[in-house]
């Protein structure tokens, strides 16, 4: 089991592909460690040596910002969006979209399943 970041890499795939398992890293940032460090792109995660896997480990943590460092990051930022009033602030409290989609329609993703008819009120009638 290979352990970068906190996260275990799935020993079957290809590296590329294996390193997007750590949150803030996708297909291009892995190509390009792996290409900096000279590592081929076909090799598998369970045939990296184990100078190979720190020197990733290395490149991670000194050039690029993952996992609870990121998270936190981004959670900052939204809090300070909600305390400046802003209004995309406002759209992350309310949970809807918060970059200009229609909601009229669509947004289910945002704003969970769709709610049923509101009842409707017995009239009172006079005796």
């Amino acid at each position: 089991m290979i352990r970068i970041e906190g996260v275990n890499l799935p020993l079957k795939k290809r590296v590329e592909y294996g390193l997007t398992y750590i949150h803030g890293l996708g297909v291009g940032s892995s190509r390009d460690i792996l290409n900096k460090l000279k590592i081929s792109l076909d090799k598998r995660v369970k045939d990296l040596t184990d100078h190979e896997v720190v020197a990733i480990q290395k490149e991670i943590t000194t050039a690029y910002t993952v996992e609870g460092e990121l998270r936190k990051e981004v959670t900052m930022n939204i809090k300070r969006l909600q305390e400046a009033g802003a209004y995309r602030g406002l759209r992350h409290k309310r949970g809807l979209p918060t970059r200009g989609q229609r909601t009229k329609t669509n947004a289910r993703t945002r704003k969970g399943p769709k709610k049923g008819p509101v009842a409707m009120k017995k009239k009172v009638t006079k005796k």
